[in-house]
């Protein structure tokens, strides 16, 4: 078994360590006791991650008395009414600002409990548990947190930094293989927007990782956490670079609010197959070669997972609608679609002027 490792996100007064590797969950308590004012903590979680693994949370934080709430599991749980009954909840518990809150589950629960977190006695400190390969590599670190709205994903929240983050790698062990799949997307997006090398290495180490190489799946999420702090170290409110980490995600959100944030798309998916569509675009615009898009497909093809629009199941908006969808996206600027394009895998940019009846095109012709 490989040792613990750390990466620092540096941020100055909100610094904090990434803990990854195995066994962190059952010294749970020794990690945050730094933290901690009084022996106390509050956990949000959720109805598929309780009865996994909050007893060995329990057990691992020892001494330290442990309060949960168990929220709904599912994305329809990112919303106003959940919210309100997490603050309510940890103002009934009696959290004070010196305390702290526990987000342990994936994404939803990591940014719905980030929130509440930033909100409550207007901010009180949080530490991310991240318990699938989605939220370690990606939701978990850089204080990204909200809740969605029905206008649209993570319309309304809060830049709240964690005070710490342990990635316990043991817990990827329990996940259905779609939703480590679905994790993989963010993974493989790292490669595309800014490491040609760490694409390559997945190319060859993705099967063995997804089968449950341990050592592999710590370098991977290690490599894409490292990736990601030296990105929020520059841009921590996404005034500039950090849009980078958004490569697929303006084609993703708008096909996520077309299929009603079900489970015919988990978020992953929508990352691969908008990572796929902006590498097509990108070689429409003559930006990178024909072989990229074609590398990048085949890639998620060799991985069984999703890579093209037909692959999602269910009828989906035409091409007008789904333009339109991606108009109301945070990534919009005075009224301009933004995009994350690419030069070639790894090599990843921001651009604002694409025309849109290429965009249109493209999602007209992946629709047919």
């Amino acid at each position: 078994m490989t040792a613990v490792e750390t990466v620092h996100v540096d941020l100055g007064a909100r610094s904090y360590d990434v803990r990854i590797g195995a066994g962190l969950i059952a010294r749970a308590g020794a990690e945050i006791a730094p933290l901690l004012r009084r022996p106390r903590v509050a956990v949000l979680t959720d109805a598929t991650v309780a009865p996994l693994h909050l007893d060995a949370l329990r057990a691992g934080l020892g001494d330290v008395t442990m309060t949960a709430l168990s929220l709904p599991a599912g994305e329809g749980t990112k919303g106003w009414p959940e919210f309100a009954r997490a603050v309510d909840w940890l103002l009934a518990e009696r959290i004070e600002r010196r305390d702290v809150v526990i987000a342990f589950g994936g994404g939803v629960i990591g940014d719905l409990a980030g929130f509440a977190a930033a909100v409550l006695r207007r901010g009180v400190r949080f530490v991310q548990i991240p318990t699938t390969l989605l939220a370690q590599v990606d939701s978990s670190v850089g204080g990204k947190t909200g809740i969605n709205s029905v206008h649209g994903k993570n319309l309304v929240g809060a830049f709240h930094q964690p005070s710490l983050v342990l990635a316990d790698i043991g817990v990827l062990d329990t996940l259905p293989a779609r939703d480590f799949l679905s994790g993989y997307g963010e993974v493989v997006k790292y490669g595309l927007l800014g490491d040609a090398g760490f694409f390559e290495w997945l190319e060859r180490n993705g099967p063995a990782l997804a089968a449950g190489d341990a050592t592999l799946r710590q370098y991977a999420v290690r490599r894409s956490v490292e990736m990601k702090a030296r990105i929020v170290e520059r841009d921590e409110t996404e005034e500039g670079d950090r849009a980078l980490l958004n490569l697929g995600h303006t084609f993703c959100h708008a096909l996520e609010t077309a299929t009603g944030y079900s489970g015919r798309l988990l978020h992953g998916e929508g990352v691969a197959i908008g990572c796929a569509l902006a590498f097509e675009l990108s070689q429409r615009l003559g930006l990178c070669s024909q072989e990229d898009p074609s590398r990048v497909r085949a890639h998620l093809k060799a991985m069984g997972m999703k890579a093209d629009l037909a692959d999602i199941p269910g009828d989906l908006p035409d091409a007008d609608a789904l333009l339109a969808l991606m108009a109301q996206d945070k990534k919009v600027v005075d009224g301009r679609l933004r995009f994350i394009l690419a030069r070639g895998i790894g090599e990843a940019f921001v651009a604002d002027d694409v025309p849109g009846d290429v965009v249109r095109k493209l999602l007209a012709e992946a629709l047919a």
